[in-house]
């Protein structure tokens, strides 16, 4: 005799359905192949520039950061609680004194050698330390002026604190190119030594997320992380008259590598079209609802696909940002009118 307890909830749980994504080797002909960037390498000797078109905005939100706060001695009350009612003073402690004594002038300078000095230890950077620094300086005054929006009670000042100090330095290391019209030689990729590039013909996994069949793609299912918005948007690149062949990026290892908090990130755009264009183009497509680091993983985005193309070696690349279904096709159809 075995003893046995029946389930009060009616039964074993129903099973879940996955469902298995794979490169049809039918479907061969819409094979999209993609470098894999783990840095990048610049060989500098004068000039330096920043592609300021493509920097991101950094707001010093009191909300998050609070540049001042209400204090005092924290006195129980009856429940035992601490409290700011009762006896004793409230006092308002602000960064006053700090801004009070420094110049915004002399901390740009300081900014600018903490720049210099990291640029000078990357490798194959030639540029003198003196030639180097006065260039580090105007980019600093420039960022300070045009990209740091202060909200009040904030200060410009504020910028040069923990943790916008650090997010400064890392944007503006990250946003610094060669300066070609110069002279200078373009930035270029640093691909991974210990394997080529990524594939379609390589995706092969198991999902429970519901999938979506697609005619203009390698793989057997396209596998959205939303709703409605990566369907929707799916639907406009399959039917799009430039379209060659495209992928949703799951599963598939395409990742663009950015730097943020003092740490490398993997930034993994939505989807790969390759079009109907000589020489070969891609590009690649964002679908972006709210996101905090949207304008950061977009200059990393940026700086990939211009690395690449200087490259040349795999073809041409181009990045897109789509906020709404509709502006999807607008972005193919841009793309594919720049390449003729």
């Amino acid at each position: 005799m075995i003893p046995y307890k029946s389930d009060p909830r009616g039964g074993a749980p129903k099973k879940e359905k996955r469902y298995h994504v794979y490169a049809v080797p039918s479907k061969a002909a819409f094979e999209i192949r993609y470098p894999r960037v783990e840095g990048y390498t610049r060989a500098i000797r004068n000039r330096v520039t920043v592609e300021w078109r493509s920097l991101p905005v950094l707001p010093l939100v009191p909300g998050t950061i609070p540049p001042e706060v209400d204090v005092k001695g924290g006195l129980p009350n009856n429940e035992g609680r601490s409290s700011l009612t009762g006896p004793g003073a409230v006092e308002n402690v602000t960064l006053n004194p700090y801004r009070k004594g420094r110049r915004l002038q002399e901390l740009v300078f300081d900014m600018a050698a903490a720049l210099t000095k990291d640029y000078k230890a990357q490798p194959r950077c030639e540029v003198p330390t003196h030639v180097l620094f006065p260039q580090m300086a105007k980019i600093v005054e420039r960022y300070l002026k045009d990209f740091v929006e202060p909200v009040p009670p904030a200060d410009i000042l504020d910028v040069f604190l923990s943790p916008y100090y650090g997010w400064v330095i890392e944007r503006l290391l990250e946003a610094i190119r060669p300066d070609t019209s110069q002279g200078e030689a373009p930035e270029v990729p640093r691909y991974e030594a210990n394997r080529g590039p990524g594939s379609t013909a390589e995706v092969d996994f198991w999902t429970s997320r519901e999938p979506r069949e697609v005619v203009h793609s390698h793989l057997n299912y396209m596998v959205p992380d939303t709703k409605k918005w990566e369907q929707s948007a799916a639907y406009y690149i399959d039917n799009h008259p430039a379209t060659a062949a495209f992928v949703k990026n799951a599963g598939l290892g395409f990742s663009v590598p950015y730097l943020h908090n003092g740490q490398m990130h993997d930034y993994i755009p939505d989807f790969i079209v390759k079009l109907k264009a000589a020489p070969e183009t891609h590009v690649i497509l964002e679908t972006k609802g709210y996101d905090p680091f949207t304008e950061v993983k977009q200059e990393a985005a940026e700086r990939w696909a211009a690395a690449v193309n200087a490259d040349g070696t795999y073809g041409k690349w181009i990045y897109g940002l789509a906020r709404k279904p509709e502006e999807v096709a607008r972005i193919i159809s841009a793309a594919a009118e720049s390449v003729q």
